[in-house]
């Protein structure tokens, strides 16, 4: 069974830094290109980066282009987000999936609890 498990989350200021940790078991992760997204309250949920199976390249969303850093460990499993000098507009719940998760009948059904994110003074 796909199961992805978010954490890392929290209050931070304004300019602050988190990082973002998920958990992915279920499916062949290290052939998998793998992406974070989030959702803020009344919107849809957005891309926020991609990240292709062996890392060797990276994608990103304008808006958090520069900021934000996205990762992996096929060992273990896991995918970062290393988020840094964050907006109140990066508040929202931040979930991984594999890239594409938003338009596949099969991935959008193993959407995680996600982590929250809130950057406010």
């Amino acid at each position: 069974q796909v199961h992805f498990v978010e954490s890392g989350g929290g209050l931070v200021q304004p300019g602050g830094s988190l990082r973002l940790s998920c958990a992915a078991s279920g499916f062949a992760f290290s052939s998998t290109a793998m992406s974070w997204y989030r959702q803020a309250p009344g919107k849809k949920r957005e891309l926020v980066a991609t990240i292709t199976s062996r890392g060797s390249t990276t994608n990103y969303a304008d808006s958090v282009k520069g900021r934000f850093t996205i990762s992996r460990d096929n060992a273990k499993n896991l995918v970062y987000l290393q988020m840094s000098s964050l907006k109140p507009e990066d508040t929202a719940v931040y979930y991984c999936n594999a890239n594409g998760a938003t338009d596949s009948n099969f991935w959008r059904k193993y959407w995680g609890q996600g982590t929250q994110v809130t950057v406010s003074s």
